[in-house]
């Protein structure tokens, strides 16, 4: 599913984030990013040497114990198809009391002001925090298009948004259920 926001398309299209050739993919990392299971080992499997090298460095200098959950770095993308790699880590699913939905929409803001810093015109998001993480994607889905939904209006407000236009943001999902999830906030949402 696909819809118009401003100047930017936003889909929901159900595939592996690691194939995407936009300008950068987002990895739903673990705190070390020095790779894990899921979204985050299949990216560091398929990217390469080249991306923990770089992660390893941002863990030297900038982030010495680790990347903070609702944070992101960039790196580059190594033997993707995407030239770089924004890293996130999000928030444990704990029942939804412990600032889970705060801590989500603080990750796609984050990612999206490094795509502004970085001037990238295409980004892909899997499912943050909805895999071992245990966030629902119910709750998930519907945080996740209103944030991106949320920063885009404020840049297009500020004049920003067409200074670095942003033209497409993309959720990847792996299961047809995720998808539905997706779809259907896609087509209950104000454009």
């Amino acid at each position: 599913m696909e819809m118009l926001f401003g100047n930017t398309r936003i889909l929901a299209i159900k595939g592996d984030v690691t194939d995407q050739e936009t300008d950068a993919i987002v990895n739903a990392a673990n705190s070390t990013l020095l790779g894990g299971g899921g979204v985050d080992g299949a990216i560091h499997k398929r990217g390469g040497p080249a991306i923990l090298e770089e992660c390893m460095r941002i863990r030297d200098k900038q982030w010495p114990d680790g990347l903070p959950a609702g944070k992101a770095v960039a790196t580059a993308g190594g033997n993707l198809k995407a030239r770089f790699v924004v890293h996130t880590v999000g928030p444990m699913w704990h029942g939804g009391l412990h600032g889970e939905a705060e801590t989500l929409a603080e990750c796609y803001r984050s990612c999206l002001a490094v795509a502004r810093e970085m001037k990238l015109t295409s980004i892909s998001f899997p499912s943050i925090s909805t895999g071992a993480y245990g966030f629902p994607i119910e709750k998930a889905a519907p945080i996740a298009l209103s944030t991106v939904k949320e920063v885009l209006a404020q840049l297009r407000a500020s004049g920003a948004g067409d200074e670095v236009p942003l033209k497409e943001v993309r959720f990847v999902l792996f299961s047809d259920r995720d998808l539905e999830f997706y779809t259907s906030q896609m087509g209950n949402s104000p454009q």
